[in-house]
């Protein structure tokens, strides 16, 4: 039993034994995390008796992080008075990413427990955009002026500072309300009280705007290794930070999403497990009927190379191992470009220096793959012609290289008509390069033995 099982079981015990005060006392000494992976441990019922054990900070820290369902489950059964107790001590990004998949009646639930001023913002960020910075950020950021002194700065933090979700930068604004500097809380811990703000502060400040792209945000962020990112608007106004933990779920998301399209299937955000048969089965076909579709193209290549293969009976034994290297090959090349993209270090500028280091690449494989095929041909089926063997062995070589050239070309040329790269890679491009590999395979036998 691990530690996380050892407490839980604790925590079970307390509750069965009914020693509810000292259950209370435990509980609330936890990390909220552990607390909220404790909840999926439990039923319906006693989820929301275990929750109203939790004090008010507690409370809203735990429901932060519980999963969908949970939280669904707990808005619908606490009273008006509970929900308005969460709202007011979650940070307002967490309660807005609550609201953007939650049911209309809950939504409507929570709104009415607001306060105007609250409902107000978090309108204004549902209205946001999906997966744009806008609909990431928080509003809970410490915000200095320029003439203060550090002293000045400093009572301000400590004033403001336990209702923010990060106090370790501190961003400088103008009369406007313009973002024009930011100050690492170090420098002001380490200045003299006197010093303005306006003489230590970063004024050349790497920010966003609420409409950019969640993925650009997190590439910015890893990119800098920053904990926050300041928000601004068209007219360059503070208004919101985007926190390195909201990150950590963006990048998360983005990877799923990404895996789930290299295997050719509808992006979801739902556990697997909770995910219904009849939707998995929907976010599968579309793109296996495509790729079925597109295996017609195969038919017809081999449909007209008929006569070849009835002439030269033992071609149609290789046609699996050169697809299958030529798919192989393209994957590879396609999965490293795709990645290159996802971080940045691939531009579209860049298609024909990977083409060119990708085609030398290519060459290289190929030579090694030919004469390794010839080899094995030779050892394994010593009845074969040997202009038989070298023609599949001079297809293979043939194959990989175009594999290579296909491979990042493609992805590139995704990006460049607004496609994600990622649908670019698995089974697409296998289905692409099989039908590619059939039609010079075909082309190189005839050449050579007709």
């Amino acid at each position: 039993m691990n530690e996380m099982e050892a407490l839980f079981h604790r925590f079970i015990e307390l509750m069965e034994r009914g020693d509810y005060s000292q259950l209370k006392t435990e509980l609330n000494d936890e990390n909220p995390a552990d607390i909220a992976e404790f909840f999926e441990e439990l039923t319906a019922q006693q989820q929301l008796f275990i929750f109203r054990l939790l004090t008010k900070d507690m409370a809203a820290e735990v429901f932060s992080y519980m999963d969908n369902d949970t939280q669904e489950h707990i808005v619908h059964s606490i009273t008006d008075k509970e929900v308005r107790n969460i709202v007011d001590e979650m940070f307002l990004d967490d309660t807005v990413d609550f609201l953007e998949e939650a049911p209309a009646n809950l939504v409507k639930k929570v709104l009415r427990n607001t306060d105007a001023d609250t409902r107000k913002l978090i309108n204004q960020f549902l209205n946001y955009p999906e997966n744009s910075a806008g609909s990431l950020m928080t509003i809970e950021m410490v915000k200095l002026r320029s003439g203060m002194t550090v002293a000045q700065a400093m009572v301000q933090i400590r004033k403001t500072g336990m209702d923010k979700e990060t106090i370790y930068t501190c961003y400088v604004i103008d009369a406007q309300r313009k973002l024009i500097g930011a100050i690492p809380l170090r420098t002001l811990i380490c200045s003299p009280d006197e010093a303005f703000v306006r003489d230590l502060m970063e004024d050349d400040v790497v920010c966003v705007q609420t409409t950019d792209d969640q993925e650009e945000v997190a590439n910015i962020i890893k990119k800098y290794n920053w904990i926050a990112l300041p928000v601004v608007d068209k007219e360059h106004r503070l208004v919101g930070i985007i926190t390195v933990d909201d990150i950590m779920e963006v990048i998360e998301q983005e990877t799923t999403e990404d895996m789930e399209k290299m295997a050719a299937m509808l992006p979801s955000d739902e556990e697997y497990l909770k995910t219904g048969v009849y939707k998995l089965a929907k976010n599968r076909i579309v793109w296996l009927s495509v790729l079925m579709i597109s295996g017609t193209l195969s038919s017809f290549v081999i449909g007209h190379y008929e006569s070849l293969l009835a002439s030269v009976v033992v071609l149609n034994s290789f046609i699996t191992i050169l697809t299958g290297t030529g798919g192989n090959a393209g994957s590879q090349v396609s999965t490293i470009v795709i990645r290159g993209m996802a971080l940045g270090e691939i531009e579209i500028k860049d298609a024909l220096r990977v083409l060119w280091k990708e085609l030398r690449v290519g060459v290289i494989c190929g030579a090694i793959l030919a004469v390794m095929n010839m080899v094995r041909m030779t050892i394994f089926s010593p009845g074969t012609d040997f202009l038989i063997d070298f023609t599949v062995s001079l297809s293979m070589g043939v194959v990989v290289v175009l594999a290579e050239a296909i491979g990042c070309l493609l992805p590139i040329g995704a990006k460049a008509l607004k496609i994600d790269p990622a649908m670019m890679a698995g089974p697409l491009i296998t289905t692409v390069l099989d039908a590619v590999a059939l039609i010079f395979y075909f082309s190189i036998a005839t050449a050579l033995l007709t």
